[in-house]
């Protein structure tokens, strides 16, 4: 089959992340059963969604890895003049949710795929499709966990989330957690006999901002990022009930984007020294006052070494000498760093088209992937 075609079939999945991406994967994994791939689907609780690891060849050496998520973000409140859930054609660009970000290096891997089990691979081909990578890379740990219990791993992993075909190597950490303060109710017409937890919350956010201004001004730097610092940022607060009562709970969450060089457990170290010293001083009149901080989500950042052979070797199948770091997490960092499989990411099409309404990846980018597969089965029929 061809790309363009696996593509026009993958969109029609709609793999939003809320939702089951079982059919879809139960599509690709019959294509390559047929052709007579070694397939393992690990799936979730539910049952409904599922991670496929499939290889083509030899099982008895490590290959190369092609990584790739395959639910989308939703299209709900946005203004297509496309069907999303269609691929549509048009003066040489590919419309449809996820062909950007990222079915477009999907339907390349799995086009290479089916052309591999037509050779004679000295070096086998492995391929990965995840779930929920788009909630902060949750669905992949299973896929991990059994990779890392296996034998053998992989010796190369190619992570094809859109870099315009460049070759990145690094990109930051992410944390995400929640924090809930706890104050004392009233009416606000009495407000001081009362302890408002919203503005609790906004103390704890103002010390986070001054942490920030520190990072900024003074923390580590790698001028590869758009941003060459770690960042914390927070994205959404509620508390309250009525205007006329001082609120008792309000909770925000925060992120942490981190460069390797600083630790997320140490920034949220201080976050939580500041707030147990900061409910200290509140608890002589308040001894409800509390606040707690939760993780729910991080994964690692990614930094390979622009000299490593995984590097070498990408840069001459897609024909790009240059590297660059992305803004945005990857499945990478969980490779690297609980595999320790050198990694890169390298796919068609721009994250600025990504996310948004009428998505798109050019026909031209995805010939570009299309031609990096087929070096890359060369490379594997030689033998890596």
């Amino acid at each position: 089959m061809q790309t363009t075609d696996l593509l026009r079939d993958l969109i029609a999945f709609p793999t939003v992340s809320a939702d089951p991406n079982l059919d879809l994967i139960l599509y690709c994994e019959t294509l390559l059963r047929d052709v007579g791939a070694q397939v393992e689907l690990i799936k979730d609780p539910s049952g409904q969604k599922a991670n496929l690891y499939a290889t083509i060849g030899r099982l008895d050496r490590p290959g190369v890895l092609l990584s790739g998520h395959t639910d989308v973000v939703p299209v709900v409140g946005q203004d297509w003049t496309v069907p999303p859930f269609e691929m549509t054609e048009r003066d040489g660009l590919l419309f449809g949710r996820g062909c950007a970000d990222m079915k477009g290096f999907v339907a390349s891997a799995m086009a290479a795929a089916l052309r591999a089990a037509t050779l004679d691979l000295k070096t086998p081909l492995h391929l990965a499709l995840s779930y929920d990578e788009e909630i902060g890379c949750v669905g992949v740990r299973s896929l991990i966990d059994m990779l890392a219990a296996a034998p053998i791993r992989p010796r190369f992993c190619i992570v094809g989330e859109p870099t315009s075909m460049q070759v990145a190597t690094g990109h930051k950490g992410k944390t995400a957690a929640r924090l809930v303060a706890t104050g004392r109710e009233g009416h606000s017409a009495l407000a001081p006999s009362a302890l408002n937890a919203i503005h609790m919350a906004c103390d704890i956010i103002s010390f986070i901002r001054d942490l920030q201004d520190k990072l900024a001004a003074a923390g580590a730097r790698d001028p590869a990022y758009d941003v060459p610092y770690t960042t914390l940022h927070v994205g959404m607060i509620e508390g309250g009930t009525a205007l006329n009562i001082v609120p008792n709970r309000s909770e925000f969450l925060f992120e942490i984007r981190n460069l390797i060089e600083d630790d997320p457990q140490q920034l949220l170290a201080q976050i939580r020294d500041h707030a147990a010293s900061y409910v200290q001083g509140l608890r002589k009149n308040f001894p409800q006052a509390d606040i707690s901080i939760d993780v729910t989500n991080t994964y690692p950042p990614l930094n390979t070494d622009p000299d490593s052979d995984v590097v070498q070797l990408v840069q001459g199948l897609s024909g790009h000498d240059a590297t660059l770091k992305v803004a945005f997490g990857t499945e990478g960092g969980l490779f690297s760093s609980r595999l320790e499989v050198p990694t890169v990411v390298c796919g068609p099409g721009s994250m600025a088209q990504g996310h948004k309404p009428d998505e798109y990846v050019s026909v031209a980018q995805l010939a570009a992937c299309d031609a990096m597969m087929d070096a890359l089965l060369q490379r594997l029929v030689v033998g890596l």
